[in-house]
């Protein structure tokens, strides 16, 4: 029962930090909060005057014939009609300022979110889909918007009004006030009751769109795959059971949350009656007017519409902080670590790398590097080859400080690279990895991504010393050619040749290739090794391949296998062995 109170105080605090982060937003636009709130006082003011001044225009009607004050009923009905246009007026004007507020908050909450995720470290986005987090960064973005713009007015709205409708009933007759001391904790215990109900309908709600966007952008990177494998049928079917969740989830979250509405209108509808029938009575007997009367069901209406509009906003509101929730857990999310106090900036570096017993795991007890150790001397090339699922990969993850391992070190230069300033080691490096990534732009600016103000003669030669110059010549629009997002346009290989061209541009001392030429034929490796190898002299490289064929003239190549470099040495020396890398170097050939 404690831990479940302690979870309850928890989730509050929760909330309202949320709360007043949203509100934060808001405020870093004080002007135009202060504007709308000046706005919203002066059309409630002109709104809330109309019950007053129909009880004047009542008042000058009496009982008989002939009895009527014309000039004061038309006087007051004129009053009213120009206190009602002032209102909407000021009302659409309220509306524009709010709609020109949500969207300064949401522009600078995607500000917020976008450099959050350029900070965050690269395990988040192996554990996240991304489909999930466009839909965090879109969806979920959105729905707070919509509610900032009109269920935020609506609710500031909705207290002013009911304040002052209060106020107004009590100094008219305190007996009939009497009636809301019943009808009020009915609609707010069953408001409250539904509420903790659909709270977590509208959570699950946005978890389950955030894992149908995350199906969906994965069905569409591997559109080509499933077209050709004929498992259109499959997917679709996978897709529906994802569909279907959604909609079971959205269909439960908004009836549960539309049961609230007309609920507390009933109560409200009761309410008024009851104020009829006792103000009836109350007339009978001589205790009030038919004027005051009239005010009051006026201003009780005044009073009751706020809080039937509250609660039939109630779903949006709890769609609102489930998108909430979830923003601001990705906002939560802890960052890479700060480099460490008194970081050197690695300037200049020469290229030397050692790893001395370095141990690392993605998951706590499932250790995927046992205690490896390796040098690569500056200017050297050093090979890691391996079976698939032997860690290659995360050897270069660690190296790039993707990863930082669980024990063991890593030198640069001689330097532990904890020790270095993030920024400053990942300049040292240039890589080209076997998943192509080009963005929409020009080829030229494509190329050019890796070195700031690149000239063109720069770009041109490195098109060329990756064989990619008569290709890129042989367009309409030679390197100001646009691509399309991802380089769609372009074929697998030529997208490679790209890559490899934008790795040779900058003049960085540490070159690392991850099946960098996994993409192209093999004529085209030959000529492009040929290339590298003269663009490469001065430069450490560390190179990651299965065709052992592209590694033979390295000056180190290690045999990586459950997580242990169990061979070293050079090609020919390898071979002499008669070991693990001897047979997978002449698998090649049976």
């Amino acid at each position: 029962m404690t831990d479940k109170k302690a979870t309850v105080t928890a989730d509050k605090r929760h909330k309202m930090k949320m709360f007043f982060r949203i509100f934060g937003y808001m405020f870093e636009h004080k002007a135009l909060v202060a504007f709308a709130l000046i706005i919203m006082l002066a059309s409630n003011a002109f709104a809330l005057a109309g019950p007053y001044l129909s009880g004047k225009a009542i008042a000058a009607i009496e009982p008989g014939i002939g009895k009527v004050d014309f000039d004061t009923v038309l006087f007051y009905c004129a009053l009213m009609a120009l206190f009602y246009a002032l209102s909407s007026g000021l009302s659409y004007l309220l509306s524009a300022t709010m709609i020109h507020l949500s969207r300064s908050v949401v522009k600078r909450m995607r500000e917020q979110v976008f450099d959050k995720l350029m900070r965050l470290p690269v395990g988040f986005f192996d554990r996240n889909q991304t489909g999930d987090i466009i839909s965090r960064i879109s969806y979920d973005i959105d729905t707070i918007n919509a509610s900032i713009s009109t269920d935020m007015l609506q609710i500031c709205s909705s207290v002013i009004t009911i304040v002052v409708s209060l106020v107004m009933m009590i100094m008219i007759s305190p007996l009939l006030v009497l009636v809301f001391v019943v009808t009020i904790p009915m609609s707010l215990i069953f408001t409250r009751y539904k509420s903790k109900k659909i709270q977590p309908l509208f959570r699950r709600r946005s978890a389950k769109l955030g894992e149908l966007n995350g199906y969906t952008e994965e069905i569409l990177s591997g559109h080509r795959t499933i077209k050709a494998y004929n498992r259109e049928d499959t997917m679709i079917g996978r897709f529906d059971a994802h569909n279907d969740e959604s909609i079971d989830a959205y269909y439960n979250a908004d009836y549960q949350g539309a049961m609230i509405g007309p609920t507390v209108n009933f109560i409200n509808n009761l309410s008024l009656s009851l104020i009829s029938m006792f103000g009836g009575v109350l007339y009978l007997g001589g205790v009030i007017h038919l004027d005051a009367i009239s005010t009051f069901i006026l201003y009780s209406r005044r009073f009751s519409g706020p809080i039937n509009e509250m609660a039939n906003i109630i779903s949006e509101l709890q769609s609102a902080a489930s998108a909430a929730e979830r923003v601001f857990r990705l906002l939560d999310t802890e960052e890479e670590p700060a480099d460490r106090e008194g970081a050197l900036v690695l300037s200049e570096p020469k290229g030397d790398i050692e790893a001395e017993n370095v141990r690392f795991s993605y998951i706590e007890g499932k250790e995927i590097l046992h205690g490896i150790s390796f040098e690569a001397n500056a200017g050297k090339t050093v090979a890691i080859v391996g079976p698939t699922g032997s860690g290659k990969t995360t050897v270069i993850n660690l190296l790039m400080r993707f990863y930082d391992q669980d024990s063991g070190e890593i030198r640069v230069d001689g330097t532990n690279t904890l020790d270095i300033t993030r920024d400053s080691l990942c300049r040292a490096y240039t890589m080209v990895l076997q998943d192509t990534w080009l963005f929409g732009g020009t080829i030229a600016e494509n190329i050019a991504y890796g070195k700031e103000n690149a000239t063109r003669e720069e770009i041109v030669g490195a098109a060329k010393a990756a064989m990619i110059d008569d290709y890129i010549e042989s367009l309409p629009e030679g390197y100001d050619t646009v691509l399309t997002e991802g380089g769609i346009n372009l074929s697998k290989g030529q997208r490679q040749l790209l890559t490899i061209a934008r790795a040779m541009l900058p003049s960085c001392s540490i070159l690392i290739l991850d099946e960098a030429t996994s993409n192209v034929d093999s004529r085209t490796e030959v000529k492009i090794q040929a290339a590298m190898a003269k663009l490469m002299e001065g430069k450490t490289s560390i190179v990651i391949a299965h065709r052992l064929s592209t590694v033979k003239d390295a000056d180190t190549i290690l045999v990586v296998r459950d997580g242990n470099i169990i061979e070293r040495g050079t090609h020919d020396e390898l071979l002499e062995m008669r070991g693990f890398y001897a047979s997978l170097y002449n698998s090649q050939f049976n």
